[in-house]
């Protein structure tokens, strides 16, 4: 009886942290798993912190997530070489970049994200980026400072 009601009560707990993992992580149904992916398929080039290397990989700590602010980047993030081109089904890989995002950048996923899903990062593995890559990050890149730049402007004229 002991017995029951203890393994009852464990399994409640477990279903419980599993629930709640799920809702802190949309689109991440095994975050374990996805873990394990970054590992395997990401971490030797954008390092265990998300932080990249400076001469070749970008960071994603702090910053990946800033990329779905940007019209494009969205479709950036599921088409460029290190992704579209990982050795992993659809939906793992769906779930890994959700993951990645929420892990790495929480702060600038935006609200009402949407997560990516088997049938998006299909779609974007059909056309993976090659050479026009670094071009496209960096138009990327500057039309989100811009964008950033134009909001700060904003936001002080509003404080005066």
């Amino acid at each position: 009886m002991r017995l029951t009601a203890a393994l009852a009560i464990l399994a409640i707990g477990t279903a419980a942290a599993a629930a709640a993992t799920n809702s802190a992580m949309p689109g991440v149904p095994d975050p374990r798993r996805a873990h394990i992916n970054w590992i395997v398929k990401c971490q030797g080039c954008h390092r265990p912190d998300g932080g990249g290397t400076p001469t070749s990989t970008p960071p994603l700590a702090g910053q990946v997530s800033r990329l779905l602010a940007v019209p494009g980047g969205r479709e950036f993030l599921g088409r460029v070489p290190g992704v579209a081109t990982t050795p992993l089904p659809d939906d793992q890989l769906a779930e890994l970049l959700n993951w990645t995002l929420i892990r790495f950048d929480p702060d600038h996923v935006p609200a009402g994200f949407q997560p990516y899903t088997r049938e998006e990062i299909r779609r974007l593995r059909e056309k993976p980026l090659r050479i026009e890559r670094a071009a496209l990050r960096a138009d990327l890149v500057a039309r989100l400072a811009a964008s950033e730049r134009a909001h700060d402007a904003t936001r002080h004229e509003g404080e005066k």
